[in-house]
């Protein structure tokens, strides 16, 4: 079975077109070192919740926008070889260095399917 690693962040509108360039390099990356799918979402009807929320989640400003990215890998191996790799590319790093967000409001994690109805 898949294996999918979410990420749920919060982008300053005025450094959203540097992350959307990140994030492109990023999917890049991905699928070069094994990630079957890559997405990055803006989030578009995430209203702000009275005890939770995405914006609450990672306490996203008023000048910020949400984001939802996930990946998807063949199974858990696929994933920790790839994330391996990832975390290895000089790409990446250089990327990491860069202040497009706050990565200590960032949420993520691996996540098994126990359903996936695909088309």
């Amino acid at each position: 079975m898949s294996y999918v690693d979410g990420f749920i962040l919060a982008v300053s509108k005025a450094k959203l077109d540097d992350y959307k360039e990140m994030a492109r390099l990023s999917g890049d990356v991905w699928r070069e070192h094994g990630a079957e799918d890559y997405y990055e979402c803006i989030g578009d009807d995430v209203p702000y919740g009275e005890l939770t929320s995405f914006p609450r989640a990672v306490q996203a400003k008023d000048d910020e926008v949400v984001i939802f990215s996930f990946v998807t890998y063949k199974d858990r191996a696929a994933r920790d070889a790839c994330m391996a790799k990832v975390m290895e590319d000089p790409r990446m790093k250089a990327q990491m260095n860069k202040d497009v967000f706050d990565g200590k409001r960032m949420i993520w994690g691996g996540f098994v399917p126990f359903i996936e109805l695909r088309r």
